[in-house]
């Protein structure tokens, strides 16, 4: 096997890392790649998740910002600081956090609540034991699987004590994977979200809660498509309080009071509505809406945080249709740039681009988008512009499951878990992208401007000379058409010579989760693919199989290939919790057989899943290591 690898259209294969496992480990593990730009701005995010908590938190007199993030490895109470422009600064970590942080404004306090608590020396320790409420009965039937427990303070029915309303978001009639039929129908049930209020029965500095009550829209009990995210707020200006709540995809929902202050009546929830009539929908799921006077004009507008970590802000125009508020579009809120972030469980491929000699990343994430961010200034490390969103076919590169194309159901309806390669598949001297997804339709997208300003065409299908039907995963409703690849979801597809005979081959998960290898080949003038072979072992001599789950369990293997003990051939670096593994090619010339010797750092980065590519800023031919993580940000091996 060579030591050195000539093809450059795959550079995460090239070369070996500087590096070995010990010295990583000795020089600070990993860390999180910077922007290297004091005078950029980005959109602000925290990591996985975005419980946004908007508050004057230093005095000045405007609107700071405090945000909640429940996942690793950024869980965390932060605080964003307005300098007085809304260009905020960068976060500030207050201490631990958790899933399910609310915030309250009761009388000129502030109140940030979990379930069954309060904590009231958030901005010094964060959100840490807190304080228990008067409540102490468990509002959660185990049976329905609760996700969304949100609590909040409000006087309900303006009779000078404060109420407790908790929302709930269930799954118990939900399940979770596999529940299709034949024609891609989910057959279990949907999601739930309720909204319970407990009056207070008690006084003001003795609260004594009743048993919790269902509200109800039209005579009806509100149910949300999960996590409700309720807020009451007098967001048509006539004094009362109407109810605003999120659910766990993408839609808002207004419910006006058309009773009074003192005797609620909630009419039917209707559609957030633009000043055009168009209805709201955020970008990405598992939002979060707060209600506040973001803007000081004295209206209710919403700060919404969403899957990606990042927050927006939908502003109350103050116009009213048909007693309904009227809004402006989401606006993203900016910061001072500093870590590089790209969505959520980002997947980064480095590559020159651009072909101006120096390495970008491209970067799949969980929206489904897939991402150029561009190498500035070819330092060690480099200075990044921005994520930029590709295009294909002239529309925005965007993957989405739909109602049935994720196996977990439809609640993932706009999750996409792009994972993208980059290489010239068809030999045109050009690089193209290929994508494996949330569908695991293995999908390429042609090159069809030059190497210096690269243009996309539209999604091709990746096609395999099958000797019959194409094969499957199992629990896949649908089947893959004609030669279509399909297998396994959220896995690598790693374009690469693996036999040296010119020609680039695919090496990656097939239908059943084993490490496979597609050969390339030419019949006449055509490219072709030929069907997968069981190449690759384990040290038992068994066929490596990544993956032995199911359904939902299945897939989710992101890997390269690298030489990173530097013994001349090349091992798989995998991801893994806490970050990624080493699996050490011990084969002898020729052959592919690998140990796997664990994880190769030490921080947690996953709690879900991570992304390894390679890259070699500093030009000596040699490659470093640099992961995408569960927050978005991409951590590298300093030396």
């Amino acid at each position: 096997m060579k030591r050195w690898i000539s093809n450059l259209l795959c550079l995460t294969f090239v070369g070996t890392i500087v590096a070995s496992h010990a010295a990583a480990e000795e020089t600070g593990d990993l860390q999180p790649l910077k922007y290297r730009d004091p005078n950029l701005v980005v959109d602000l995010g925290v990591g996985l998740w975005a419980w946004p908590a908007p508050m004057d938190f230093d005095g000045d007199g405007d609107m700071d910002l405090v945000v909640a993030c429940p996942d690793k490895p950024y869980r965390g109470l932060y605080y964003f600081e307005n300098p007085g422009n809304e260009v905020f600064l960068p976060a500030v970590r207050l201490g631990p956090s958790s899933s399910n942080v609310t915030v309250s404004y009761v009388g000129d306090g502030i109140e940030l609540l979990t379930p069954g608590k309060r904590h009231p020396e958030f901005k010094t320790k964060g959100i840490g034991k807190g304080e228990p409420l008067a409540f102490t009965k468990s509002l959660v039937d185990k049976s329905q699987r609760t996700r969304a427990n949100q609590w909040k303070l409000v006087d309900y029915d303006g009779d000078g004590l404060t109420d407790l309303v908790v929302g709930l978001g269930t799954w118990g009639d939900y399940g979770w994977d596999d529940a299709y039929d034949q024609q891609g129908n989910w057959t279990n049930g949907p999601l739930h979200g309720q909204v319970h209020l407990l009056r207070n029965i008690g006084t003001e500095e003795k609260p004594e809660y009743a048993d919790p009550q269902l509200l109800e829209a039209d005579g009806k009990p509100i149910d949300m498509y999960g996590m409700p995210s309720p807020s009451l707020a007098d967001f048509d200006g006539d004094g009362d309080l109407d109810l605003l709540c999120g659910d766990f995809i993408d839609r808002l929902t207004y419910f006006e009071n058309s009773g009074t202050r003192t005797e609620p009546k909630l009419a039917a929830g209707r559609d957030l509505l633009t000043d055009d009539g168009e209805a709201i929908r955020m970008e990405l799921c598992m939002i979060v809406p707060t209600a506040v006077d973001w803007d000081g004009d004295g209206d209710q507008d919403l700060v919404v945080g969403q899957e990606d970590g990042r927050v927006a802000v939908i502003e109350n125009t103050g116009r009213l249709v048909d007693g309904q508020p009227r809004w402006l579009p989401p606006r993203f809120l900016q910061q001072q740039a500093d870590e590089v972030k790209v969505g959520a469980l980002v997947t980064p491929y480095s590559v020159d681009w651009d072909n101006d000699g120096d390495e970008d990343l491209i970067c799949g994430d969980t929206a489904g988008f897939v991402n150029v961010v561009e190498n500035l200034d070819d330092g060690n490390p480099p200075r990044w512009a921005p994520p930029v969103r590709l295009k294909a076919g002239g529309e925005t590169l965007r993957i989405e499951a739909g109602p049935n194309g994720s196996i977990q159901g439809p609640c993932e309806t706009k999750w996409g878990y792009t994972v993208p390669c980059v290489a010239d598949w068809d030999h045109d001297g050009r690089l193209d992208i290929m994508i494996n997804s949330i569908w695991g339709k293995v999908l390429w997208y042609r090159n069809v401007g030059t190497p210096e300003e690269p243009e996309l065409a539209a999604a091709q299908a990746v096609e395999v000379e099958w000797p019959s039907a194409p094969p499957k995963p199992a629990w896949n409703w649908w089947s893959p058409q004609g030669k279509q690849l399909a297998t396994q979801w959220r896995t690598s597809p790693v374009i690469y010579d693996l036999n040296e005979d010119g020609l680039n081959d695919l090496v990656m998960l097939d239908h059943e989760g084993y490490l496979a290898f597609f050969k390339r080949a030419r019949e006449g003038e055509r490219l072709v693919l030929l069907p997968p072979e069981r190449i690759f072992r384990n040290d038992a001599d068994e066929p490596l199989r990544l993956n032995d789950r199911t359904a939902g369990g299945s897939g989710r293997r992101k890997l390269t290939f690298m030489d990173w003990d530097r013994d001349g051939k090349l091992d798989l670096v995998v991801n893994s919790k806490p970050n990624i593994d080493w699996l050490r090619n011990v084969g002898d010339d020729g052959e592919w057989v690998f140990k796997d010797e664990g994880p190769l750092a030490k921080r947690e980065l996953a709690g879900h899943t991570t992304c390894p590519t390679t890259v070699d800023w500093d030009h000596d031919g040699q490659r470093e290591l640099l992961v995408g993580a569960e927050d978005g940000r991409l951590y590298y091996f300093a030396e």
